[in-house]
């Protein structure tokens, strides 16, 4: 066996796993959070400073200058025994629209429910309600968002007078007020145009429910509608900003 060879192919060997690991280490620090030696940030009280903490976060979503806030075991302890979110979202199941990510929030932070095109019913309205009702949760946002799978599957059985299969007819018939609605002016994308109405209609009905309404009115809570751009990452206002 020639071992003539073997020195200089160990070096390259040892070369080669030195340099990967270096290139690995950059990899890794790139997409590794910021390192936060900061306290956390206290718990807003107001519709108006819970908003615009969020709104924050999605700016940093947008840009990719996240902070990745109270992602750590530290928080993962301190929240273990209680729990107190600032806010209440409503999003669709879509894959691409996580609220955590989207508004750069921590553990802890969000009650996030999620159906198909923000469908509700007595159990979703009640889970949306217990922040608000149990804890003074501050703020609900119903966020819908671009190129919505369930709106459009619900926009076109509608059109057709196709029922879906299973239960996902519920879904159909729980977005139907939103397609009326469109198609009374559909505009240039009708399914983006139900879109936006299902978002407007079920923040409304939110805000005006015989137990969170009150809360509304006297400016302890606000229910906010928004829509999401999967091209861009933004978070629009449609309804309800706070003041």
């Amino acid at each position: 066996m020639d071992t003539a060879g073997l020195p200089a192919r160990r070096s390259m060997v040892t070369g080669g796993l030195a340099a990967a690991a270096v290139a690995l280490a950059g990899c890794s620090s790139a997409g590794t959070p910021k390192a936060t030696t900061a306290a956390p940030q206290p718990r807003p009280d107001t519709p108006k400073v819970a908003f615009a903490r969020l709104m924050e976060g999605n700016v940093r979503w947008v840009s990719g200058d996240l902070d990745h806030p109270d992602r750590d075991p530290k928080r993962r302890a301190f929240v273990a025994a209680a729990q107190n979110p600032f806010g209440v979202i409503l999003s669709c199941i879509d894959s691409r629209v996580p609220p955590e990510l989207v508004f750069d929030t921590g553990l802890g932070d969000l009650y996030v429910l999620r159906t198909g095109g923000q469908a509700i019913g007595a159990v979703v309205t009640g889970s949306v309600e217990y922040g608000p009702m149990t804890g003074a949760t501050p703020l609900i946002v119903v966020l819908g968002h671009q190129r919505c799978g369930a709106i459009e599957a619900a926009y076109k059985s509608l059109k057709d007078g196709a029922p879906l299969p299973g239960n996902l007819q519920a879904i159909v018939k729980a977005v139907e007020p939103a397609y009326r609605l469109t198609v009374k002016d559909p505009g240039a994308d009708p399914v983006d145009t139900m879109i936006h109405h299902q978002v407007r209609l079920t923040a409304d009905d939110l805000r005006a429910n015989a137990d969170l309404g009150p809360l509304a009115k006297k400016g302890a809570l606000a229910v906010v509608g928004a829509y999401y751009s999967l091209d861009t990452g933004k978070v629009e206002v449609l309804t309800g900003s706070p003041a």
